[in-house]
């Protein structure tokens, strides 16, 4: 029999953790959030230590993200691309500045496949934790490639990328999922 739907959820835990009605007004503020989520993923072992949330020019939140890879047994289940699915499903578009600017705020850079999906997604901002060698070097990720200049190439499409936000805090995430058995989930 052929699949004809795929299923994607965030954990249960996301709806007590997350104030929709609150402002994030600064970049920290957005990648604490990111951080967070990647934090209690990690302690609900319920996916991988990252964390996402696309935010509107409001700073009001539009969806978050938390990896699902394991449970979902999805390699596109990464916290970046589940917050862009649930971000596209809530404003019903594909392209999500099409109805004003929005942000990312991410816990760890984005690896090869959500680095493709920030392209496609329709964001303005990008706010990054941790680097991908800090995710090499703390877990068993394998973030993939990336063009040599892969920033300049995302400001030549009117992305601006902010990197090292709160990178230690991050980073505090990815070691404690590392010094764990956390592949499994």
């Amino acid at each position: 029999m052929l699949y004809a739907q795929v299923h994607l959820t965030l954990p249960a835990w996301v709806h007590e953790h997350v104030d929709t009605a609150r402002a994030y007004p600064g970049d920290t503020d957005k990648v604490a959030l990111a951080i967070e989520l990647s934090r209690l993923n990690v302690e609900a072992q319920s996916g991988g230590p990252f964390g996402a949330a696309v935010f509107d020019s409001q700073h009001r939140i539009v969806s978050v993200g938390v990896n699902r890879v394991m449970p979902h047994t999805c390699s596109v289940a990464h916290a970046e691309t589940m917050a862009y699915m649930l971000a596209q499903q809530r404003l019903q578009t594909p392209r999500l500045n099409e109805r004003g600017a929005m942000t990312l705020a991410t816990s760890s850079q984005p690896c090869c496949m959500c680095y493709g999906a920030t392209v496609w997604a329709g964001i303005d901002r990008l706010l990054i934790g941790a680097r991908s060698q800090d995710v090499e070097a703390l877990t068993p990720f394998d973030e993939g490639p990336l063009p040599a200049d892969w920033i300049g190439a995302l400001n030549e499409r009117g992305i601006e990328v902010v990197r090292d936000i709160l990178r230690e805090e991050a980073c505090a995430v990815l070691r404690t999922y590392g010094e764990t058995d956390g592949a499994k989930y």
